[in-house]
């Protein structure tokens, strides 16, 4: 007769907690990605149309990778 085997419980991964962002969708990184290309491209079409006389472009591109950053980052 045979001893029964002992097992052992398996270290399965746990579940990670949902990520809490400031955008009120569920997203992921490519997510937030797409939305920091979208929101890009909107500012930039709008500092040409609207302050591209007094203002250079660069300004705005700068301000633009700087907020998709922040929304890749946090969003």
């Amino acid at each position: 007769m045979s001893d029964p085997v002992e097992t052992e419980p398996l270290d399965l991964p746990q579940p990670r907690p949902a990520r809490q962002g400031f955008l009120p969708i569920h997203t992921n990184a490519f997510d937030r990605v797409f939305i920091a290309v979208i929101v890009f491209v909107a500012i930039n079409l709008l500092w040409m149309r609207f302050l591209e006389a007094s203002i250079p472009l660069t300004v705005g591109t700068v301000l633009s990778v700087i907020l998709g950053a922040f929304i890749v980052a946090r969003g």
